[in-house]
């Protein structure tokens, strides 16, 4: 995994955007264990890659999955996530048939929050400086 990054530059904008997504396998089932979790690593890794993003930390546990990602103003969580899910169930399904026995290998829902170099307060702290005031 890389260490924190600093803001990058992407067609005229300055950005740092991180989303830390959790999300789980149907019916929270046990199945993202030896071979599978490798896999689903190797994945990952790939499609961050190809996609131009970081991933920052990635934990895959037996029933859930933390994924701590940068990515570029233009990629959306709703986009992010779909992609991961997606191509992850497409592999892995494919590659391990014990994973077929599920109606689907994640579930829709999942988990996403933003974080950043700077806690919300300081944003909002600075936002209402009165520094910023045109009078």
């Amino acid at each position: 995994m890389l260490p924190l990054p600093e803001y990058k530059t992407h067609n005229h904008v300055k950005f740092l955007l991180n989303y830390h997504f959790v999300f789980i396998p149907k019916r929270r089932k046990k199945v993202l264990i030896g071979d599978v979790a490798t896999r689903t690593r190797q994945i990952f890794l790939e499609l961050s890659i190809e996609k131009g993003w970081d991933i920052l930390a990635l934990e895959v546990a037996p029933d859930h999955v933390h994924l701590f990602v940068a990515v570029k103003p233009t990629d959306t969580p709703a986009l992010v996530i779909k992609l991961f899910k997606g191509r992850s169930s497409h592999h892995l399904r494919a590659e391990f048939p014990q994973l077929k026995k599920l109606p689907s290998l994640w579930t829709s829902s999942y988990f996403v929050s933003t974080a950043g170099n700077i806690s919300s307060e300081v944003v909002k702290k600075y936002i209402e400086d009165p520094h910023h005031s045109a009078n």
